[in-house]
């Protein structure tokens, strides 16, 4: 039967990676994330899973690749600072097809900037982060039950497209409790990275099988010889100078994922059938967007709401639909404007795109937001 816990977000996120299966987690303690390391902890051992504290965020995500490549789920969580240490091995991660799941507890930058305070400052870093070509994705959650859900997802697209996947949580998010309703096990889809069935001895361990272009991935100690490396490399896994397999590895890092995009994509909508205006907003500021927009249809204005739940691949052609009926789509963010540039090319001039940042450490008030509307609105 379902049970019903009250959570943290941070705890919810942990016990969902948890339920998709995650027996190794690599990390290193940072606000305001390290409550996902402290559930970790204690639940792996028990679990007959794996818990590795690391000297830093960097050798964190490289025990967190390793523990992937000997076969178990594994996750990585940090914040900030940590996350951008992370970047170069989780290019290693995008090159070699190793998947794991790493979590960034947003906070406030650049450098230290703000430990135990939000933002959403790092979004485009999840895109752009790591040097070179890969398609990236990314899922923001806004709800304590969310981020046990979106953590059982990340975890099945990492397993299925064999690449990092990123669950953009925030501080507001992290620390708040709700109620998660847990449900039965079994009755959520969990998916596996796919094995070699092949001889070892005909193996090559990134030739694309012909109905996905994915690869199957054997683990370190099954008796399938693997080479890994971040250099771009042929379907033996060597380095390679080919023009032609240069070409080859490079596109299918990005069609792996941009040809099943419509499978990963998710957002969320509420009154947007006559709305003149979309408020579209992400995490936290999401719910304080749609109390706004509820408040506002209250007062007889047509305004509408849309949250991306995947930030990566974005929701454009969804936005660019919605554009064409809208005037003016509202972006309230906690920066001075990432996403809004998203949202911008999506709508391709179709609508008036109006920017809101809040870079302070606080959360966007509904009043906030009402205000803004109201305005857009006359």
């Amino acid at each position: 039967m379902p049970r019903v816990e009250f959570w943290q977000g941070n705890v919810s996120l942990a016990h969902g990676a948890l339920a998709a299966g995650c027996r190794f987690f690599g990390g290193y303690p940072i606000t305001p994330s390290s409550e996902i390391a402290e559930v970790m902890a204690e639940e792996l051992p028990v679990l007959n899973g794996r818990f590795i504290q690391m000297e830093d965020e960097i050798a964190g995500i490289a025990a967190t690749i390793g523990g992937s490549v000997a076969g178990l789920k594994a996750m990585t969580a940090t914040s900030g600072p940590g996350f951008s240490l992370k970047q170069e091995n989780m290019g290693l991660a995008y090159m070699a097809e190793i998947p794991v799941v790493v979590v960034d507890v947003m906070r406030g930058g650049p450098s230290t900037g703000l430990p135990t305070s939000i933002a959403q400052q790092d979004v485009m870093q999840a895109r752009w982060g790591s040097h070179g070509d890969h398609a990236t994705i990314a899922y923001a959650p806004s709800s304590v039950q969310e981020c046990y859900e979106i953590a059982i997802k990340a975890f099945n697209m990492a397993e299925r497209f064999r690449q990092p996947v990123l669950i953009m949580s925030d501080e507001v998010l992290g620390h708040m409790r709700e109620k998660v309703v847990i449900p039965e096990e079994g009755s959520f889809p969990i998916l596996n990275r796919k094995r070699p069935t092949c001889d070892p001895s005909e193996f090559m361990a990134y030739k694309p099988d012909k109905a996905d272009n994915l690869p199957p991935m054997a683990s370190f100690g099954d008796g399938y010889r693997w080479h890994i490396t971040g250099l771009t490399h042929n379907e033996w896994g060597f380095p390679t100078n080919c023009t032609e397999e240069i070409a080859k590895k490079s596109a299918r890092l990005m069609d792996k994922v941009n040809a099943y995009r419509d499978d990963i994509v998710e957002y969320e909508t509420e009154s947007i059938d006559d709305a003149k205006v979309i408020v579209l907003a992400y995490g936290s500021v999401a719910r304080t967007a749609l109390s706004a927009v509820r408040q506002s249809r209250n007062k007889g204005l047509k305004v509408g709401y849309f949250r991306p739940i995947t930030l990566w691949p974005f929701p454009d052609r969804e936005i660019e639909a919605l554009a064409e009926k809208a005037g003016t789509v509202i972006v309230p963010e906690l920066n001075f404007g990432q996403m809004i540039l998203e949202v911008e090319r999506a709508v391709h001039g179709k609508a008036g795109v109006v920017q809101m940042s809040l870079v302070n450490g606080e959360l966007f008030q509904p009043s906030e937001i009402l205000e803004k509307i109201e305005e857009v609105a006359r």
